[in-house]
Parts: C-alpha cells; structure tokens; sequence
C-alpha cells in the first residue's frame, strides 16, 4: 500500500519537479558525474553557481500546469476516490498531500491518460508499464501464469526505468515491486490485505 505512495512521490515529485520530493537535484546531478554515468546530464559549472542540462524527464511549466489541470478537471464515480483537487496547484504545476489511497487510484488508472501526449514517449512507456504492473496486481483474481508473466516483466520495466532516471530516484521502495508477485503467490490477492478500508473509516 505505501509501496505505491512512495513510488508515486518519486514519480510526480521528479516529473513535476516539487522542491524536496524530486530525485533530480544538484546533488543527484553531481552523483552522475562522479559516476561517470550519463554524461549528458552532468551539471555544468558557470562563475559561482551550477546549470543543470534538461533531462528527458523534464517538463515544462506549461506541461506540468496541463497534467495538472487534467487531474483537476477530471471526474470520478462518488466514492471513487477522494476530492484529488485539494492536492493540486495548477498555477504552480504541483501535487503534494497526496494520501495513500490518491496514490493507489493515480498509479492504476490516472496516470497513463494524465501523461499521455506531455510526457515524451520513452518515459511515458514505462511508466504505463508500471501502472500496467500494479493494475493487474491488484486485481480480484490472480493466476499462477499472470503473477509468473508480471515478475519477469516488473525486472524489464525497472531496467527501463533505470535508462531513464537518475540514480537516487532508485529509493527501496522503487525495488519492492520485483518481490510483490511472489508475495501475491504465498499471501493471494491483495485486496484481502491491505489497509484501505480501515484508513477511510478511520477518516
């Protein structure tokens, strides 16, 4: 359940680059150079301060101010999910507060059509993948061939991923996916264990 919290900070966080949530900063950048990796996002010294090159991930302002008004604008069966709107500043293309349950309802079906014609393709496909990945884990029933079909796939999907973002986006929670269908295999469908339904009581 906070698997796809945490890896939906990461997400937003470093598409939409949200001061202290995204995973390419400064210091991200000057891994990579220390590294050796990744030569075109090295940053470039100039006087007293430092010039981060765009990465692929990058968006725009008005990019991220139409994800956001997407999101914002968006409707949902009542009892769906919460009000995603309280999250969203659009002027500042910014999510934050997101909880646990807006993540879950983001990563299986808000983010594919959220970042679909922003995001340039070779980000966007294995994001998608992701969202595949979680969609099918959480669904009502699972096989034995779906749940041996999504390990192999999640490994490829990550690899894809790891081309993309910087080292630090890489946080543990970024590696727990490669280990949730073989959990799913031992504990059956997650529904029956996670903690949704007593979090919105609670609240």
């Amino acid at each position: 359940m906070h698997i796809l919290k945490n890896i939906t900070d990461n997400i937003l966080g470093t598409l939409l680059n949200i001061d202290g949530k995204t995973k390419d900063d400064l210091n991200s950048r000057l891994d990579l150079k220390e590294m050796g990796l990744r030569s075109e996002l090295h940053p470039i010294e100039k006087d007293d301060h430092y010039i981060m090159p765009q990465a692929c991930y990058s968006l725009t302002l008005v990019e991220r101010r139409a994800i956001c008004n997407f999101l914002e604008n968006l409707k949902v069966p009542d009892g769906y999910s919460s009000n995603i709107k309280r999250c969203i500043n659009a002027k500042e293309g910014k999510i934050s507060r997101m909880k646990a349950h807006d993540c879950h309802v983001f990563i299986l079906d808000q983010l594919a059509p959220a970042f679909r014609g922003i995001v340039r393709k070779e980000v966007y496909d294995p994001l998608v993948e992701l969202s595949i990945f979680f969609k099918e884990l959480c669904s009502k029933v699972l096989s034995i061939e779906v749940l041996d079909k999504l390990e192999k796939n999640i490994i490829i999907t990550l690899c894809k991923l790891e081309r993309i973002f910087p080292p630090s986006f890489f946080t543990i929670m970024m590696h727990l996916p490669i280990h949730l269908a073989q959990e799913a295999r031992v504990a059956g469908p997650v529904q029956y264990r996670w903690m949704y339904p007593i979090e919105r009581y609670a609240y």
